[in-house]
């Protein structure tokens, strides 16, 4: 089984789980962090790390987030792995514990 990161990460994106994680699991994106499932190793040590409770075992994720398993596959093959912690997005406060931020996701890596 893997971790997997939901809705409540878009525009948001805390990295305090990357502190924790023991397979640097986790890819960064513009908007948005996700989990690669083929290295998670299930030890649910980022759960408790979200301030947002956007990180959920892929088990117990119901009907309406089921999507977010694949989308964090896909998404960590075309992100790089983050390594460090970042700051969250600056408007990250007026985001949090908002519903219907899929359509915000923005797939494309910001280039440095």
């Amino acid at each position: 089984m893997t971790y997997v990161v939901t809705e409540n990460c878009i525009q948001c994106r805390h990295t305090h789980c990357v502190d924790i994680c023991p397979t640097d699991a986790f890819h960064v994106g513009p908007n948005f962090i996700a989990i690669n499932p083929q290295e998670c190793v299930d030890c649910g040590l980022c759960v408790p790390e979200c301030p947002e409770e956007a990180i959920f075992p892929a088990n117990a994720l119901d009907a309406g987030n089921q999507h977010f398993l694949a989308l964090n596959a896909l998404l960590a093959q075309r992100w790089p792995v983050l390594l460090e912690r970042l700051q969250p997005l600056p408007d990250h406060a007026r985001w949090s514990g908002r519903s219907g931020r899929l359509a915000l996701l923005e797939d494309v890596q910001e280039r440095a």
